[in-house]
């Protein structure tokens, strides 16, 4: 019998000796609570500081570190994988937990992952439209629906815990993180931050659904000029207003989990921000979940700080755990953080750690390990690109394109791309240019639907001036956190399309072909002059794996749904400012405004 099984028993059968004594019929949550203080009655120093602790599965001596260190939570990024099959992620944290397991008190291990739009670091997953996507469907039923068949394929994989959704109001979008976040609008965020939650969580016990992590706790899309881990000098107000409801949903569906941002408010490191993480989301909200840092969050934001500030759980990657954990030990030694701020996290820790019911079933589900990208799962993905997709502009109702149009071509290497159309967070970090596994292009889709001759010109330089129409799909490169932000020293991003692109546009428009124009990107882009000239306009997002999906709306299997999330910017000194152009704010001219979208 495994020790924290029998751990379970015991507190089990004291709480029901308890209940037949007092004749009292006591609540689930009552009967984990109760649970959660027995264990936590047994657990030493260390293996409370080490329930603090998250590494990854491998960074170096991740296996012995388990056992020696009493780590409480695994996490996946960029780097080695588990294994090249779903069963065999699952059989790497199989062995992971049996160590946890094997352990004095064998308190099981929480296996995490950025699953941001499905389970994005797997090949062979399904890749949902990223938030911005789904922001443009308004569809609170499919996103839930989403967010459960992401819950399947993490679990699939391994995992009992995703840092999704991401719950942030972008208020610029020179932001590299803006397509991570449904809108620039409280209200519509609010809405689809609940279904996400209910999505992922579920019932928690159940082996198909998974802890989530509301994010990143606070501020991180409101900076200054839209920076990365800037400075957010929102009043409190202005945070009360549009930037705390989504939260407060998130705990009121119990969300298990929010990650602390790497912005700061008014100076003060989010990470270190107690009057924010204690006062306002434990205290004030009565969040009873699991407060995580993001990466590396002890050393670089204030280290003992951070925790007395009210983090439960720290990302300490990279070998740093050694020393979090001696840090944290002295820090309690000579009373700079109090047994009880410990004792609280390790009981936030451990409330969803029974939540989940892994004392009673740690191990991943093997026959779900199938269930990854099948097809009634990549049949919702698409559902999710048409309905995403925003219609700005129809000249002459040249839209939707028969199927008997005799002669098309389509120009650009984003059309045969499922990389470069699914973003950052891709099965790398920073996404990927290359097709992936189960993914299908636009141009796949236009040459299964067409009945004329397709075409394919990826840098415009063919001259297929004869055709019919061109379908030009232009847009970003992935990229993923700072590294998308605009204007940012490791990259050329801009808020408008390349020269490179622009000429794709020209060179079929100017020479009058009439010109149907898909944007593949991660914000609103300042495209005004190409809308102007061209026949037809899509902003497409960042659609995933089913992109065979546009080319169904395209020719009009399905009409246009999609409703802008973000007010469209019409020149680059819309940007002058700290923010850009939104709804609430009229001082801004915008092309158009949020919930714009046509249709036929």
């Amino acid at each position: 019998m495994k020790i924290s099984y029998f751990i379970y028993l015991i507190c089990s059968f004291l709480l029901i000796g308890f209940s037949c004594t007092k004749e009292i019929k006591i609540s689930k949550e009552d009967v984990i609570e109760q649970k959660v203080d027995s264990l936590l009655k047994l657990m030493t120093l260390e293996e409370k500081i080490g329930q603090m602790s998250q590494i990854r599965h491998f960074d170096q001596a991740a296996d012995s570190l388990i056992t020696s260190n009493f780590i409480g939570s695994i996490i996946h990024t960029q780097g080695p994988n588990p294994g090249k099959t779903a069963l065999e992620w699952q059989n790497r944290f199989y062995e992971l937990q049996k160590k946890a397991l094997s352990t004095r008190l064998g308190i099981p291990l929480l296996f995490a992952v950025d699953a941001v739009h499905g389970q994005n670091t797997f090949d062979g997953a399904t890749i949902f439209p990223h938030n911005i996507g789904l922001g443009a469907t308004r569809n609170e039923k499919l996103v839930e629906e989403i967010a459960r068949i992401t819950a399947i394929e993490s679990q699939a994989t391994g995992f009992n815990w995703v840092f999704s959704p991401c719950v942030a109001i972008p208020f610029n979008e020179k932001w590299g993180r803006v397509y991570e976040a449904f809108s620039e609008s409280t209200s519509l965020t609010e809405k689809l931050t609940k279904a996400a939650v209910n999505g992922l969580q579920g019932n928690l016990e159940n082996s198909k659904t998974v802890l989530a992590t509301a994010k990143h706790f606070i501020g991180d899309g409101a900076t200054d000029f839209g920076r990365e881990g800037g400075n957010t000098s929102l009043s409190v107000k202005e945070i009360e207003t549009y930037l705390l409801p989504p939260y407060k949903v998130a705990v009121q569906e119990n969300v298990g989990a929010i990650m602390a941002s790497f912005n700061t408010i008014s100076g003060i490191s989010m990470h270190a921000h107690k009057a924010l993480i204690t006062d306002t989301l434990k205290v004030g909200m009565n969040f009873k979940g699991i407060v995580v840092s993001d990466w590396q969050g002890y050393s670089r934001f204030g280290k003992n700080d951070i925790i007395n500030a009210g983090v439960d759980m720290v990302m300490a990657v990279d070998g740093n755990v050694i020393g979090y954990q001696k840090g944290l030990k002295e820090g309690i030694e000579n009373k700079a953080v109090s047994i009880v701020r410990i004792d609280d996290a390790v009981r936030r820790i451990l409330r969803q750690k029974f939540r989940l019911g892994l004392f009673k079933n740690p191990f991943p589900d093997t026959t779900l390990a199938n269930k990854v990208g099948v097809k009634e799962h990549r049949k919702v993905a698409k559902q999710a690109v048409r309905e995403s997709l925003v219609l700005l502009k129809n000249k002459e109702k040249i839209l939707p394109l028969s199927k008997e149009t005799k002669k098309i071509v389509v120009v650009g290497e984003h059309a045969n791309s499922g990389g470069l159309q699914s973003g950052g967070w891709t099965i790398n970090w920073q996404g990927t240019k290359e097709n992936y596994k189960g993914a299908t292009t636009i141009l796949d889709g236009i040459k299964k639907l067409s009945k004329g001759e397709v075409l394919y010109d990826s840098t415009a330089t063919k001259n297929h001036l004869d055709v019919d129409v061109a379908i030009i799909v232009v847009g970003e490169t992935p990229y993923a956190e700072f590294f998308g932000d605009i204007g940012h020293e490791s990259n050329q991003l801009r808020l408008t399309l390349s020269e490179e692109h622009q000429k794709y546009i020209k060179n079929y428009q100017e020479n009058g072909v009439k010109t149907i124009v898909v944007l593949v990107s991660g914000r609103p882009l300042v495209v005004t002059n190409q809308i102007k000239k061209v026949d037809a306009f899509v902003a497409a997002w960042l659609p995933g794996s089913e992109g065979d999906g546009i080319a169904e709306v395209l020719f009009g299997d399905y009409n246009f749904l999609g409703k802008l999330p973000h007010s469209w910017p019409k020149s680059e000194e819309d940007y002058k400012g700290e923010y850009g152009p939104n709804f609430w704010d009229n001082s801004i001219e915008t092309l158009f405004p949020f919930g714009f979208g046509l249709n036929y």
